[in-house]
């Protein structure tokens, strides 16, 4: 069977793969994220799980007027009624209109194990659990999906029941019901065989896949489902996930539009994969996997010797397809040769249209270079990246004050719970000399009011900026102590209805130090596009 035309791309990244461990999103960005998801083009963008998680909660309330999307979908998560509750008197059902999204996905157990002994409930009333809701919520206007939980290890137990799930779904007005490998544990023929035994016993029904990567098939276990017909796939950015993640959407894309010829993406979306992928892992905090299929740095990565020799003459010869094709480029390891083309489209979005100045992009590809070589990313930090373009194309950036020193000092006392932090910072602007002294729940935090506190006399518009998030990254972690840090700030304007933040780099062995130059970057930036000019 051929893979539909248009499967339904549907990204979990904001809820499934935040499981992952040791990340932890914030609303802010989970709301970036969804930005870079729109942008990319994917179909639905499933933002979490209200009434049951506050801060996912507190995501759809602030998606209401801070996240105007151009592509995608928005969809509540939640689960189907509670056994024994009347379906519009069910306080999670409730919570998924209030989110006021216009899809919804419910998840339902599939497994009569998991019915009987995680739900202690009857497989009766488990399905009647799915029909009532799912056409509650379709009753209500609400697109629904249903996502059948333990699907494959129900159907290896009891193939009726579960397939008695996908029809009571079906039949209630679900949109897609959606197959899930919740514990990874498929391998492909198998997916494919029940996959198509269960599009044949439920006529009519759209077939989605939810697979996890615990068998290392989760991406061929997706692509095995669409193939057998399945209309509708779901994945996370990176393959972010609890345990060893979730199927990668990425990987799943542009598999689907460069190998099968199906448009997963709007027209002309699928080179902004690999930056997308890139700046969602440094808003997530996560290091971008280097080797990853598509758009990892390594995809395309060539050593000197008979690859480079081949690939002067013809790049197909040992790369599958054009780089290019995703947003990434190839590189020769011994020449790095890499980045014009991400380089000249990431300037371009910015206002600076380098086509036609081979010599002005060059310069500003060797600064990006020799940054990136000392641990500089600038993915996900758009303004530091700004600030650098003027500095290559316009000679400089505005130089709004001259810094003389500064300092922070942490200090515990004894008897108190937290250090005291102090920072002193001294400048030079509007032909006088500032001194400030702040305060703060770190160094950071500290010199960020310092400064502030420091300029606001001579630029008012500063106190309408704020610092609303700080990334830490160790970026070499076997020295220790002594690692290289990328430190990433999120700053944001008071009052803003857009919700806009901007994103700033600094790096160094001193993590004071690197936060420093990522806050001086911001206060720049801000003032910039605040229009103001150096006083």
């Amino acid at each position: 069977m051929t893979i539909t035309s248009n499967p339904q791309v549907y990204d979990t990244t904001l809820r499934d793969g935040g499981q992952q461990e040791g990340m932890n999103l914030s609303v802010a960005d989970k709301l970036a994220i969804a930005a870079q998801l729109d942008q990319l083009g994917v179909g639905f963008i499933e933002g979490g799980w209200p009434g049951a998680i506050p801060k996912d909660t507190e995501f759809f309330r602030q998606a209401k007027t801070q996240l105007p999307l151009a592509h995608a979908v928005l969809v509540a998560f939640g689960s189907t009624r509670k056994a024994g509750t009347d379906v519009a008197q069910d306080g999670q059902v409730a919570a998924l209109l209030q989110a006021g999204t216009p899809a919804v996905t419910l998840v339902a157990k599939s497994d009569i194990r998991h019915v009987e002994r995680a739900l202690k409930t009857t497989g009766a009333e488990n399905l009647q659990m799915i029909r009532d809701t799912v056409g509650y919520l379709v009753g209500k206007g609400r697109r629904v999906f249903l996502d059948c939980e333990h699907f494959f290890d129900g159907y290896r137990h009891d193939p009726a029941y579960t397939t008695d799930c996908v029809r009571a779904a079906h039949e209630a007005g679900a949109e897609a019901v959606v197959l899930c490998d919740t514990n990874g544990g498929m391998l492909p023929d198998r997916v494919e065989e029940v996959v198509a035994q269960v599009a044949a016993a439920v006529p009519g029904v759209h077939l989605g896949i939810h697979t996890h990567n615990d068998s290392g098939c989760a991406v061929a276990n997706a692509m095995a489902a669409l193939r057998a017909g399945a209309t509708h796939v779901q994945g996370t950015m990176n393959g972010y996930g609890e345990r060893t993640g979730n199927c990668d959407l990425a990987t799943v894309i542009a598999n689907l539009e460069l190998k099968c010829g199906v448009r997963a993406l709007p027209e002309g979306k699928l080179g902004e994969l690999t930056g997308v992928s890139h700046a969602i892992a440094e808003i997530a905090n996560q290091a971008p996997a280097k080797r990853a299929p598509y758009v990892g740095d390594s995809a395309f990565a060539h050593k000197a010797g008979l690859h480079a020799s081949a690939i002067r003459i013809d790049p197909d010869l040992y790369q599958h397809i054009d780089p290019l094709a995703v947003g990434n480029d190839m590189r020769m390891l011994v020449s790095e040769m890499a980045g014009r083309a991400t380089i000249e489209l990431k300037a371009r979005e910015l206002g600076f249209d380098l086509q036609g100045q081979p010599e002005v992009l060059a310069r500003v590809v060797a600064r990006v270079k020799s940054a990136e070589a000392r641990g500089y990313t600038y993915d996900a930090a758009d303004a530091s990246f700004e600030l650098l373009l003027r500095e290559v194309v316009q000679g400089a950036r505005p130089v709004y004050y001259e810094t003389e020193s500064w300092r922070a000092i942490a200090e515990q006392r004894g008897g108190t719970d937290s250090a005291l932090t102090e920072a002193t910072v001294k400048v030079h602007a509007g032909q006088r000399r500032l001194v400030a002294v702040g305060e703060g729940n770190g160094p950071v935090n500290a010199l960020d009011e310092a400064l502030r506190g420091a300029l606001v006399a001579v630029y008012p518009e500063l106190a309408d900026i704020e610092l609303v998030d700080y990334k830490v990254r160790i970026l070499d972690s076997s020295v220790g102590t002594g690692a290289v840090t990328r430190v990433l700030i999120e700053s944001a304007r008071r009052g803003d209805s857009q919700g806009r933040v901007w994103r700033t780099v600094g790096v160094a062995a001193n993590i004071i130090e690197a936060s420093w130059e990522a806050l001086t970057d911001a206060i720049v930036y801000g003032l910039i596009h605040a229009g103001v000019e150096p006083r």
